[in-house]
Protein backbone atom coordinates (compact mmCIF):
# COMPACT_ATOMS: atom_id res chain seq x y z
CA UNK A 1 0.00 0.00 0.00
CA UNK A 2 1.43 3.32 -1.12
CA UNK A 3 2.17 5.42 1.96
CA UNK A 4 -0.48 8.86 1.17
CA UNK A 5 2.18 10.96 2.66
CA UNK A 6 4.23 10.37 -0.61
CA UNK A 7 1.62 11.01 -3.27
CA UNK A 8 2.13 13.79 -5.50
CA UNK A 9 -1.08 16.09 -6.40
CA UNK A 10 -1.74 14.60 -10.21
CA UNK A 11 -0.12 18.10 -12.19
CA UNK A 12 -1.12 15.89 -15.31
CA UNK A 13 -4.82 15.80 -15.36
CA UNK A 14 -5.19 18.69 -13.47
CA UNK A 15 -3.94 21.17 -15.78
CA UNK A 16 -5.48 18.84 -18.59
CA UNK A 17 -8.48 19.32 -17.69
CA UNK A 18 -8.32 23.32 -16.75
CA UNK A 19 -7.17 23.80 -20.31
CA UNK A 20 -9.93 21.56 -21.62
CA UNK A 21 -12.40 23.45 -19.67
CA UNK A 22 -11.04 26.74 -20.81
CA UNK A 23 -11.19 25.55 -24.41
CA UNK A 24 -15.04 24.78 -23.70
CA UNK A 25 -15.94 28.12 -22.94
CA UNK A 26 -13.81 29.43 -26.22
CA UNK A 27 -10.80 29.90 -24.96
CA UNK A 28 -6.91 28.67 -25.79
CA UNK A 29 -3.84 28.66 -23.89
CA UNK A 30 -2.34 32.31 -24.44
CA UNK A 31 0.75 31.32 -23.86
CA UNK A 32 3.00 29.18 -26.19
CA UNK A 33 2.61 25.32 -24.80
CA UNK A 34 5.77 24.47 -27.59
CA UNK A 35 9.01 25.13 -26.31
CA UNK A 36 10.33 26.26 -29.46
CA UNK A 37 7.14 28.50 -30.23
CA UNK A 38 7.58 29.45 -26.94
CA UNK A 39 11.09 30.89 -27.38
CA UNK A 40 10.09 32.97 -30.14
CA UNK A 41 7.20 34.91 -28.88
CA UNK A 42 9.50 35.31 -26.37
CA UNK A 43 12.35 36.71 -28.61
CA UNK A 44 10.10 38.63 -31.17
CA UNK A 45 9.13 40.17 -27.22
CA UNK A 46 12.42 41.10 -26.25
CA UNK A 47 14.63 43.65 -27.29
CA UNK A 48 18.23 43.01 -29.45
CA UNK A 49 19.98 43.57 -26.44
CA UNK A 50 17.83 41.11 -24.27
CA UNK A 51 17.53 37.92 -26.55
CA UNK A 52 21.28 38.23 -27.10
CA UNK A 53 22.04 37.84 -23.65
CA UNK A 54 20.14 34.66 -23.36
CA UNK A 55 21.18 33.34 -25.90
CA UNK A 56 24.97 30.98 -25.53
CA UNK A 57 27.86 29.22 -27.95
CA UNK A 58 24.83 28.12 -30.92
CA UNK A 59 27.03 24.47 -30.75
CA UNK A 60 26.91 23.87 -27.38
CA UNK A 61 23.55 25.06 -27.01
CA UNK A 62 22.75 22.72 -30.03
CA UNK A 63 24.26 19.71 -28.61
CA UNK A 64 22.18 20.60 -25.17
CA UNK A 65 18.74 19.91 -26.84
CA UNK A 66 20.52 16.78 -29.41
CA UNK A 67 22.05 14.86 -26.47
CA UNK A 68 17.94 14.45 -25.01
CA UNK A 69 17.78 13.46 -28.67
CA UNK A 70 19.76 10.28 -28.63
CA UNK A 71 18.33 9.00 -25.27
CA UNK A 72 14.87 7.42 -25.87
CA UNK A 73 12.30 6.13 -23.27
CA UNK A 74 11.35 2.42 -23.37
CA UNK A 75 7.33 2.44 -21.83
CA UNK A 76 6.66 -0.25 -20.17
CA UNK A 77 2.76 -1.66 -19.47
CA UNK A 78 0.21 -2.75 -17.45
CA UNK A 79 1.48 -1.38 -14.25
CA UNK A 80 -0.50 0.43 -11.41
CA UNK A 81 0.39 4.37 -12.47
CA UNK A 82 -3.06 5.72 -10.70
CA UNK A 83 -1.19 7.61 -8.43
CA UNK A 84 2.69 9.38 -8.58
CA UNK A 85 5.21 10.17 -6.33
CA UNK A 86 7.27 13.31 -7.44
CA UNK A 87 8.64 14.73 -4.85
CA UNK A 88 12.64 13.77 -3.78
CA UNK A 89 15.17 14.24 -1.06
CA UNK A 90 18.65 16.21 -1.40
CA UNK A 91 20.46 16.53 2.31
CA UNK A 92 17.46 15.79 4.21
CA UNK A 93 15.77 18.63 2.62
CA UNK A 94 12.32 17.61 1.28
CA UNK A 95 11.81 18.89 -2.63
CA UNK A 96 8.34 18.37 -3.87
CA UNK A 97 9.47 18.09 -7.31
CA UNK A 98 12.45 17.20 -8.76
CA UNK A 99 12.96 20.58 -10.32
CA UNK A 100 14.70 23.97 -9.01
CA UNK A 101 14.22 27.36 -11.24
CA UNK A 102 17.91 28.07 -12.39
CA UNK A 103 19.68 30.93 -11.67
CA UNK A 104 19.45 33.53 -14.05
CA UNK A 105 21.09 36.44 -13.12
CA UNK A 106 19.90 40.34 -14.35
CA UNK A 107 16.09 39.76 -15.22
CA UNK A 108 14.85 43.19 -15.23
CA UNK A 109 15.96 43.32 -18.97
CA UNK A 110 13.29 41.15 -19.59
CA UNK A 111 10.44 41.91 -17.27
CA UNK A 112 10.24 44.86 -14.50
CA UNK A 113 9.23 42.99 -12.10
CA UNK A 114 12.42 40.53 -12.42
CA UNK A 115 13.31 38.53 -9.79
CA UNK A 116 10.23 39.15 -7.89
CA UNK A 117 7.19 37.72 -10.13
CA UNK A 118 9.50 34.84 -10.61
CA UNK A 119 9.16 34.11 -6.93
CA UNK A 120 6.25 34.64 -6.74
CA UNK A 121 5.15 32.17 -9.42
CA UNK A 122 7.57 30.03 -7.47
CA UNK A 123 5.92 30.48 -4.37
CA UNK A 124 2.56 29.45 -6.32
CA UNK A 125 3.33 26.11 -7.94
CA UNK A 126 5.70 25.50 -4.87
CA UNK A 127 9.09 24.45 -6.75
CA UNK A 128 12.26 26.31 -5.76
CA UNK A 129 14.01 28.97 -6.57
CA UNK A 130 18.23 29.39 -6.75
CA UNK A 131 18.88 32.86 -7.00
CA UNK A 132 21.51 34.58 -8.96
CA UNK A 133 24.12 36.91 -7.08
CA UNK A 134 23.73 38.76 -10.04
CA UNK A 135 19.76 39.35 -9.59
CA UNK A 136 18.13 43.08 -10.07
CA UNK A 137 16.43 42.09 -6.78
CA UNK A 138 18.21 41.36 -3.42
CA UNK A 139 18.14 38.29 -2.07
CA UNK A 140 16.31 39.54 1.27
CA UNK A 141 13.45 41.06 -0.93
CA UNK A 142 13.21 37.39 -3.25
CA UNK A 143 12.72 35.49 -0.08
CA UNK A 144 9.59 37.86 1.21
CA UNK A 145 8.24 37.27 -2.06
CA UNK A 146 9.06 33.56 -1.74
CA UNK A 147 7.89 33.29 1.61
CA UNK A 148 8.19 29.47 2.55
CA UNK A 149 9.02 28.22 -0.45
CA UNK A 150 12.67 26.68 -0.37
CA UNK A 151 15.38 28.69 -1.95
CA UNK A 152 19.02 28.41 -2.30
CA UNK A 153 21.43 30.97 -3.14
CA UNK A 154 23.85 30.86 -5.97
CA UNK A 155 27.38 32.72 -5.80
CA UNK A 156 29.34 34.10 -8.06
CA UNK A 157 32.94 34.05 -6.17
CA UNK A 158 34.92 37.21 -6.91
CA UNK A 159 37.70 38.69 -6.12
CA UNK A 160 37.06 40.23 -2.65
CA UNK A 161 36.56 37.27 -0.22
CA UNK A 162 34.90 39.71 2.70
CA UNK A 163 32.09 40.20 0.13
CA UNK A 164 31.87 36.61 -0.70
CA UNK A 165 31.46 35.79 2.62
CA UNK A 166 29.01 38.43 3.46
CA UNK A 167 27.06 36.97 0.54
CA UNK A 168 26.50 33.54 2.01
CA UNK A 169 26.32 35.41 5.81
CA UNK A 170 22.86 37.17 3.91
CA UNK A 171 21.75 34.06 2.20
CA UNK A 172 22.07 32.05 5.22
CA UNK A 173 20.16 35.19 7.51
CA UNK A 174 17.14 35.07 4.71
CA UNK A 175 16.52 31.62 4.84
CA UNK A 176 18.11 30.43 1.67
CA UNK A 177 18.72 26.34 2.33
CA UNK A 178 22.01 25.96 0.00
CA UNK A 179 24.95 27.46 -1.32
CA UNK A 180 25.37 26.81 -5.23
CA UNK A 181 29.00 28.08 -6.80
CA UNK A 182 28.84 28.63 -10.18
CA UNK A 183 32.68 27.56 -11.41
CA UNK A 184 32.42 28.13 -14.96
CA UNK A 185 32.66 31.85 -15.19
CA UNK A 186 35.64 32.98 -14.03
CA UNK A 187 35.50 35.21 -16.85
CA UNK A 188 33.03 35.56 -19.46
CA UNK A 189 33.32 34.11 -23.02
CA UNK A 190 33.39 35.20 -26.63
CA UNK A 191 29.23 35.72 -26.40
CA UNK A 192 29.40 36.38 -30.14
CA UNK A 193 25.54 38.32 -29.78
CA UNK A 194 26.67 40.17 -26.70
CA UNK A 195 29.64 41.34 -28.61
CA UNK A 196 27.92 42.24 -31.96
CA UNK A 197 25.62 44.21 -29.81
CA UNK A 198 28.34 45.80 -27.81
CA UNK A 199 25.81 45.40 -24.59
CA UNK A 200 26.72 43.83 -21.28
CA UNK A 201 23.76 45.08 -18.45
CA UNK A 202 25.93 45.11 -15.56
CA UNK A 203 27.71 48.24 -16.89
CA UNK A 204 24.10 49.76 -17.08
CA UNK A 205 23.79 49.06 -13.59
CA UNK A 206 21.50 46.41 -14.16
CA UNK A 207 21.76 43.09 -12.34
CA UNK A 208 23.76 44.64 -9.52
CA UNK A 209 20.97 44.51 -6.68
CA UNK A 210 22.83 42.22 -4.20
CA UNK A 211 26.38 44.40 -4.80
CA UNK A 212 24.82 47.61 -4.39
CA UNK A 213 22.93 46.86 -0.90
CA UNK A 214 25.89 45.15 0.51
CA UNK A 215 27.65 46.26 3.41
CA UNK A 216 30.96 45.23 2.76
CA UNK A 217 30.40 46.54 -1.50
CA UNK A 218 29.18 49.83 -0.08
CA UNK A 219 32.17 50.31 2.86
CA UNK A 220 34.64 49.75 -0.23
CA UNK A 221 33.42 52.97 -1.98
CA UNK A 222 34.04 56.86 -0.96
CA UNK A 223 30.17 57.37 -1.78
CA UNK A 224 27.36 55.26 -1.77
CA UNK A 225 26.11 53.36 -4.96
CA UNK A 226 23.12 56.14 -5.33
CA UNK A 227 25.17 58.77 -5.61
CA UNK A 228 27.73 57.89 -8.02
CA UNK A 229 27.16 54.69 -9.51
CA UNK A 230 29.87 55.06 -12.03
CA UNK A 231 32.19 54.20 -9.58
CA UNK A 232 30.35 51.80 -7.90
CA UNK A 233 29.77 49.91 -11.46
CA UNK A 234 33.60 50.26 -12.13
CA UNK A 235 34.91 48.80 -8.75
CA UNK A 236 32.03 45.63 -9.13
CA UNK A 237 33.81 45.32 -12.80
CA UNK A 238 37.41 45.44 -11.03
CA UNK A 239 36.36 42.46 -8.33
CA UNK A 240 33.16 40.47 -10.05
CA UNK A 241 35.81 37.85 -12.37
CA UNK A 242 38.21 36.10 -10.84
CA UNK A 243 40.23 33.53 -13.03
CA UNK A 244 42.19 32.85 -10.03
CA UNK A 245 40.14 30.87 -8.12
CA UNK A 246 41.46 26.75 -7.05
CA UNK A 247 40.03 24.23 -5.23
CA UNK A 248 42.22 24.78 -2.21
CA UNK A 249 40.12 28.26 -1.60
CA UNK A 250 36.44 26.39 -1.80
CA UNK A 251 37.30 25.76 1.95
CA UNK A 252 36.51 29.24 2.54
CA UNK A 253 33.31 29.14 2.29
CA UNK A 254 33.01 26.41 5.33
CA UNK A 255 34.29 28.86 7.15
CA UNK A 256 31.23 31.44 6.76
CA UNK A 257 28.75 29.18 6.39
CA UNK A 258 27.04 25.95 7.70
CA UNK A 259 24.94 25.51 4.40
CA UNK A 260 25.01 23.04 2.05
CA UNK A 261 27.58 24.05 -0.83
CA UNK A 262 26.71 22.54 -4.03
CA UNK A 263 29.43 23.12 -6.99
CA UNK A 264 27.61 23.89 -10.21
CA UNK A 265 29.33 23.33 -13.60
CA UNK A 266 31.06 20.26 -13.32
CA UNK A 267 31.69 18.54 -16.96
CA UNK A 268 34.07 16.10 -15.83
CA UNK A 269 34.40 12.64 -13.37
CA UNK A 270 37.61 13.87 -12.14
CA UNK A 271 36.26 16.87 -11.19
CA UNK A 272 33.36 15.49 -9.14
CA UNK A 273 35.57 13.00 -7.21
CA UNK A 274 37.61 16.13 -6.48
CA UNK A 275 34.55 17.77 -5.39
CA UNK A 276 33.91 14.74 -3.12
CA UNK A 277 37.12 14.59 -1.91
CA UNK A 278 37.12 18.12 -0.57
CA UNK A 279 33.90 17.69 1.65
CA UNK A 280 31.51 19.78 -1.28
CA UNK A 281 27.92 18.42 -0.17
CA UNK A 282 26.41 18.28 -4.01
CA UNK A 283 27.04 18.90 -7.80
CA UNK A 284 25.29 20.18 -10.68
CA UNK A 285 26.60 18.73 -13.56
CA UNK A 286 25.94 22.03 -15.60
CA UNK A 287 28.14 23.74 -18.94
CA UNK A 288 25.87 27.33 -18.47
CA UNK A 289 23.07 26.54 -20.50
CA UNK A 290 25.73 26.59 -23.66
CA UNK A 291 26.69 30.19 -22.52
CA UNK A 292 30.38 29.66 -21.69
CA UNK A 293 32.09 27.05 -23.55
CA UNK A 294 32.00 26.96 -27.48
CA UNK A 295 32.24 23.19 -28.53
CA UNK A 296 31.84 22.07 -25.18
CA UNK A 297 30.51 18.31 -24.17
CA UNK A 298 26.88 18.81 -24.23
CA UNK A 299 25.75 18.57 -20.17
CA UNK A 300 23.63 15.34 -20.68
CA UNK A 301 26.50 13.46 -22.17
CA UNK A 302 28.31 14.31 -19.15
CA UNK A 303 26.15 13.04 -16.73
CA UNK A 304 26.42 9.55 -16.80
CA UNK A 305 30.35 8.89 -16.36
CA UNK A 306 29.63 11.35 -13.58
CA UNK A 307 26.78 9.77 -11.79
CA UNK A 308 29.40 6.75 -12.06
CA UNK A 309 32.19 8.11 -10.49
CA UNK A 310 29.74 9.82 -8.12
CA UNK A 311 28.08 6.32 -6.80
CA UNK A 312 25.27 8.45 -5.05
CA UNK A 313 28.05 9.87 -2.72
CA UNK A 314 26.55 13.00 -2.67
CA UNK A 315 23.40 14.28 -4.32
CA UNK A 316 23.68 14.94 -7.97
CA UNK A 317 21.79 17.48 -10.00
CA UNK A 318 21.32 18.33 -13.70
CA UNK A 319 21.25 21.50 -15.44
CA UNK A 320 21.75 23.04 -19.21
CA UNK A 321 18.84 21.87 -21.66
CA UNK A 322 15.68 20.90 -20.12
CA UNK A 323 12.81 21.97 -22.15
CA UNK A 324 9.83 18.71 -21.64
CA UNK A 325 8.90 16.54 -18.77
CA UNK A 326 10.46 14.12 -21.09
CA UNK A 327 14.02 15.81 -20.57
CA UNK A 328 13.70 15.70 -16.83
CA UNK A 329 12.51 12.06 -16.89
CA UNK A 330 15.68 11.44 -18.74
CA UNK A 331 18.38 13.08 -16.89
CA UNK A 332 16.44 11.34 -13.70
CA UNK A 333 17.26 7.92 -15.22
CA UNK A 334 20.73 8.88 -15.95
CA UNK A 335 21.33 9.48 -12.37
CA UNK A 336 20.57 12.74 -11.46
CA UNK A 337 17.80 13.49 -8.16
CA UNK A 338 16.83 16.88 -9.41
CA UNK A 339 17.32 19.20 -12.31
CA UNK A 340 17.19 22.80 -13.15
CA UNK A 341 14.86 24.83 -15.56
CA UNK A 342 16.62 27.67 -17.14
CA UNK A 343 15.58 29.61 -20.27
CA UNK A 344 11.83 28.54 -20.72
CA UNK A 345 10.83 30.09 -17.43
CA UNK A 346 12.60 33.40 -18.43
CA UNK A 347 10.68 33.04 -22.05
CA UNK A 348 7.32 32.82 -19.83
CA UNK A 349 8.85 35.65 -17.81
CA UNK A 350 9.01 37.82 -20.95
CA UNK A 351 5.82 37.23 -22.37
CA UNK A 352 3.27 37.00 -19.21
CA UNK A 353 5.23 38.27 -15.96
CA UNK A 354 4.46 35.91 -12.97
CA UNK A 355 1.55 34.89 -14.65
CA UNK A 356 3.72 33.59 -17.39
CA UNK A 357 6.58 31.55 -15.49
CA UNK A 358 3.64 30.03 -13.54
CA UNK A 359 2.13 28.57 -16.83
CA UNK A 360 5.36 27.30 -17.97
CA UNK A 361 6.06 25.70 -14.42
CA UNK A 362 2.34 24.09 -14.26
CA UNK A 363 2.79 22.85 -17.75
CA UNK A 364 6.53 21.05 -17.60
CA UNK A 365 5.45 19.90 -14.39
CA UNK A 366 2.27 18.34 -15.88
CA UNK A 367 4.50 16.93 -19.03
CA UNK A 368 6.64 15.61 -16.60
CA UNK A 369 3.67 13.81 -14.57
CA UNK A 370 2.05 12.26 -17.15
CA UNK A 371 5.23 11.16 -19.08
CA UNK A 372 6.11 9.13 -15.92
CA UNK A 373 3.20 7.65 -15.94
CA UNK A 374 2.75 6.55 -19.65
CA UNK A 375 6.28 4.94 -19.34
CA UNK A 376 5.21 3.16 -17.06
CA UNK A 377 6.57 4.41 -13.30
CA UNK A 378 4.80 5.62 -10.82
CA UNK A 379 7.64 7.44 -8.80
CA UNK A 380 10.87 9.28 -9.97
CA UNK A 381 12.95 7.10 -7.56
CA UNK A 382 11.85 3.76 -9.90
CA UNK A 383 13.84 5.22 -13.05
CA UNK A 384 17.64 4.27 -13.61
CA UNK A 385 19.66 3.78 -16.84
CA UNK A 386 17.35 0.59 -17.92
CA UNK A 387 14.71 3.18 -18.55
CA UNK A 388 16.42 4.46 -21.48
CA UNK A 389 17.84 3.31 -24.25
CA UNK A 390 20.63 5.37 -26.62
CA UNK A 391 19.81 5.52 -30.19
CA UNK A 392 22.93 6.95 -31.23
CA UNK A 393 26.07 6.55 -28.67
CA UNK A 394 28.73 8.67 -28.50
CA UNK A 395 31.82 7.66 -29.51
Amino acid sequence: MKDEQSISPSHGLTRQMQVYLQGLQGQRPSLPVSPDVLEQRAVEQLSLEASGYLAGMDDTMRANLEAFQRWRIVPRMLRDVSQRQLSTSILKMQLPVPLLLAPIGVQSIIHPEAELAVARAAHSTNVPMILSTASSRTLEEVALALGDTQRWFQLYWSKNPDLNASFVRRAEQAGYGAIVVTLDTLLLSWREQDIQNAYLPFLLGEGLANYFSDPVFRQALLQPPEENPVTAVRYFTDIFLNPSLTWEQLGFLRQHTSLPIFLKGILHPDDACKAIDIGMDGIIVSNHGGRQVGGAIAALDALPAIAQAVNKQLPLLFDSGIRRGSDILKALALGAQAVLLGRPYIWGLALEGEQGVQTVLQNILADLDLTLALSGYSSISQLDSSTLVNAQPVH
